[in-house]
C-alpha cells in the first residue's frame, strides 16, 4: 500500500465507527516505563480508541481485526504534550496584531500603521509578541513611539512573554493613568511601559472579547496546535471565560485538543471546580486538576525576582509577587481540596521561596502532591537538590533557553549562570522534569524544543557546540519531557502519554526518524496527520509538504 493509500484507509476509519484496528509496519518510538527509548512496528487500537497492543518486529499479528493498515514504514510518536501553555491567549492572538519578528522600533510602527489601516474595529487595537531584545538598541517601546502613528485609537502591545505591555496616550486616557499613577505591588510603569501588576491599571479597560471571537479563536488554536503534533496541553492561567470557551467546544464536539486545566488563581479556581478537581470530561478531554500562582515576573522585562541585583541594572533585583506568608496560605488553600499547585517561578529568589513554601507544605500534605514550579529558570546551586527531595516538578520550556541566553548573560552575569535553565542537573537530583513551551512567548511547536533539550543550540545550529552544554539532556529524556513526563505534571499518566495498552491511542505520523536524526533536523520535523482516540484530526496538507 502507498503512502497516499494509508492516508486515504485511515481516513475511513475517521469518519466510521471505530472498531479494532491494526496499524502496522511503522517505525514506531516511545519512551518506556524505565525512561528508555522503545521502538514499535505495530499498534492494535480498540474500538473505544484505546491502544490494545504495542507490537514489536517479532510479534505475532492479531489474525482477526476489522481493519489492518499497513503504514509504509513511516515514523511514529505517541502524541506530544506541551506542559505549559496558554490556550485563550494564544487562540486570541491569531485575531490580534501579530508583532513577531519585529526587528526595531519602526518595524513594529509599520505593522502597527498598516493593522490599523485595514482593521477599522475593533476600536481597541491589541497586539502582541513583540521583544526588544531582538531589536539592536534594545530600547523598550514607549507611549511616543506608539502615538507617533495611532493617536485617535487605544493601542495596547503585549511583551512576547507576557509580562510587560506597552500604550498609546489614548489607551492611558480611557485607563484614567496619568503621570500621577502610582503602579501597584508588583508591578512598574515606565514612559507608558507598564510591567506585571500594573498592566491590570490599563487591561480592566479594555473591552471584553465576545464569545463568538473566543470560539474563533479557540478554533484556530486547536487547528495550529494539532498540525505541530500536539495532543494534549497543560492550560496554565485558565480563567472562567476561558474555561466556557472550552465547555462550549467540548458540549459542540469541537474540542479535540486535551486540555489539562489550572486556574488563574484561587477566585477562579473555586468558581469553576468547586470543592475539588472537575472529573474529566468529554471523553478525557478537558480537566481542571489545580491552580496557576506567581511568584514573580520574566527575566526579559526584569520582573524576575533574583537574590542578587541584575548585571544591567545594578538597582533592581525584580519583582517579589507575594510575601512568604501569603505564597504559603494560597497554596495551602488548593492543596486542602486537593487540587494541584503550580507556581511561576523565574528568578533565583522566587524559585528558593516556592521550594521553601513546597517543603513546608509536605510536611502538611505529603510530598505526592506533584508541586509545580512552573519555568524554574533561574535556581541557585544549592537548591536544586531540594526539588526531588520535596517531590516537586519542574515544569521548563527548553526553548526559552534557546531563545534567551544571550539575554540572560547580560542580565545575570557569569556567575548565576550556572543554574540557568538546568535541566540536566535538575534531572540528575531524581526530580521529574516537563517540557514545554510557554505559548504563544514561544511557538507551540514541541520539536525544536526536543532539538534544544539534547543540544542547547537554536534551529540553525548556534550557538556552536551548543550553550552551557553540560545541561544537555538525552533523546529518551527530552522525549519523556514531551510525553510521559508532561502526561505525570498534570496526573494523567494513567491515560496519556504513551501508547500503552489501556491509554488512549493519541498518536502522529512524522516525516522523518529522530531518533536517527540530527538536532538540526529534529528541529525540522513536519507532522504529517494527528489522531486522538484512533481518529485522524489533522492531516497536513500536500502544498505544505514542498
Amino acid at each position: 500500500m502507498k503512502a497516499a493509500h494509508f492516508a486515504v484507509a485511515l481516513s475511513l476509519l475517521s469518519t466510521s465507527a471505530l472498531a479494532d484496528t491494526l496499524i502496522d509496519n511503522v517505525n514506531g518510538l516511545q519512551v518506556d516505563r524505565a525512561g528508555q527509548l522503545q521502538h514499535f512496528t505495530g499498534l492494535v487500537v480498540g474500538s473505544d480508541g484505546k491502544v490494545v497492543q504495542l507490537l514489536g518486529l517479532g510479534d505475532a499479528r492479531p489474525k482477526r481485526v476489522d481493519f489492518r493498515v499497513d503504514g509504509q514504514g513511516r515514523a511514529l510518536l505517541p502524541g506530544l504534550i506541551d506542559a505549559h501553555g496558554h490556550v485563550g491567549e494564544y487562540g486570541l492572538g491569531t485575531l490580534q496584531l501579530d508583532l513577531t519578528g519585529t526587528h526595531s522600533i519602526a518595524e513594529l510602527q509599520q505593522r502597527l500603521a498598516a493593522f490599523a489601516a485595514t482593521n477599522a474595529a475593533p476600536r481597541w487595537i491589541v497586539g502582541n509578541r513583540w521583544n526588544q531584545e531582538d531589536w539592536s538598541d534594545k530600547r523598550f517601546p514607549t507611549s511616543a513611539d506608539l502615538d507617533a502613528i495611532v493617536k485617535d485609537r487605544p493601542v495596547w502591545l503585549v511583551r512576547v512573554d507576557g509580562h510587560a505591555a506597552v500604550g498609546n496616550s489614548a489607551a492611558l486616557r480611557e485607563a484614567g493613568v496619568t503621570p500621577a499613577t502610582k503602579a501597584p505591588s508588583g508591578g512598574q510603569i515606565i514612559d507608558g511601559l507598564f510591567v506585571d501588576a500594573a498592566r491590570e491599571l490599563v487591561e480592566a479597560k479594555i473591552p471584553a472579547t465576545l464569545p463568538s471571537q473566543r470560539d474563533q479563536g479557540l478554533a484556530n488554536a486547536q487547528r495550529l496546535l494539532l498540525g505541530y503534533g500536539l495532543t494534549a496541553v497543560a492550560d496554565m492561567g485558565t480563567s472562567e471565560v476561558d474555561w466556557n470557551t472550552l465547555r462550549r467546544a467540548g458540549d459542540g464536539g469541537r474540542l479535540n485538543v486535551r486540555v489539562m486545566s489550572y486556574a488563574a488563581g484561587i477566585d477562579a479556581l473555586l468558581s469553576i471546580a468547586g470543592s475539588k478537581p472537575t472529573p474529566w470530561l468529554y471523553g478525557d478531554r478537558l480537566r481542571m486538576a489545580g491552580v496557576k500562582l506567581y511568584a514573580d515576573g520574566a527575566l526579559g522585562s526584569r520582573g524576575a525576582w533574583l537574590k542578587a541585583p541584575y548585571s544591567d541594572s545594578p538597582g533592581s533585583r525584580g519583582l517579589q509577587f507575594m510575601d512568604d506568608a501569603k505564597l504559603k496560605n494560597l497554596a495551602s488553600r488548593a492543596a486542602m481540596d486537593h487540587f494541584q499547585v503550580a507556581v511561576h517561578a523565574i528568578g533565583d529568589a522566587a524559585n528558593a521561596q516556592v521550594i521553601g513554601a513546597y517543603e513546608e507544605l509536605s510536611q502538611t500534605y505529603g510530598t505526592d502532591r506533584r508541586w509545580r514550579i512552573e519555568h524554574a529558570q533561574i535556581l541557585d546551586l544549592a537548591d536544586i537538590g531540594r526539588l526531588a527531595k520535596a517531590g516537586i516538578i519542574a515544569s521548563m520550556q527548553p526553548t526559552h533557553q534557546t531563545s534567551d541566553r544571550t539575554m540572560a548573560e547580560a542580565r545575570l552575569g557569569p556567575q548565576r549562570l550556572a543554574g540557568a535553565y538546568a535541566w540536566r542537573s535538575i534531572a540528575a537530583t531524581g526530580a521529574h522534569l516537563a517540557f514545554g513551551s510557554d505559548f504563544p512567548v514561544e511557538s507551540p511547536n514541541p520539536f525544536p524544543g526536543i532539538a534544544a533539550a539534547v543540544s542547547r543550540q537554536d534551529p540553525q545550529g548556534q550557538p556552536p557546540g551548543g550553550w552551557r552544554p553540560e545541561e544537555r539532556v538525552t533523546l529518551a529524556q527530552a522525549l519523556a519531557g514531551f510525553t510521559r513526563e508532561a502526561a505525570y505534571a498534570g496526573m494523567a499518566e494513567d491515560r496519556l502519554g504513551s501508547l500503552d495498552p489501556g491509554h488512549w491511542a493519541d498518536f502522529i505520523v512524522v516525516d522523518r526518524d529522530i531518533a536517527a536524526s540530527s538536532p538540526t533536523d529534529i528541529a525540522a520535523t513536519k507532522v504529517l496527520e494527528t489522531w486522538i482516540a484512533g481518529r485522524k484530526v489533522y492531516e497536513r496538507s500536500a502544498s505544505l509538504n514542498r
